[in-house]
């Protein structure tokens, strides 16, 4: 998986580990959607561990303190599992 934004290839892997770094944060997923002025934009889905609440807000933040600003995520969905195929892999194309 490769998200092109401004011309910029983003690795979805260095994203999810940064979200995943996060106390709150269980599980991450990482995928690029189609954006008018950037090409792709940086959509995060990120599964929080039992009881622990955090904001999407607060994870851009931790994302800014920790990667350069084309690859923070322009959209967080914070949900409950990640969607899986039958092998049991992330399956990234439900998530776009």
């Amino acid at each position: 998986d490769m998200v092109i934004v401004k011309g910029q290839n983003v690795h979805p892997v260095d994203i999810e580990t940064v979200l995943c770094s996060h106390p709150s944060v269980a599980g991450a997923a990482v995928v690029g959607v189609p954006d008018d002025t950037r090409g792709e934009k940086i959509k995060a889905v990120v599964s929080l561990r039992d009881g622990l609440r955090v904001t999407e807000a607060e994870i851009q933040s931790f994302c800014r303190e920790r990667l350069a600003n084309y690859k923070v995520p322009r959209q967080i969905v914070i949900g409950g599992r990640l969607p899986r195929d039958s092998s049991g892999r992330g399956a990234k194309e439900q998530l776009r």
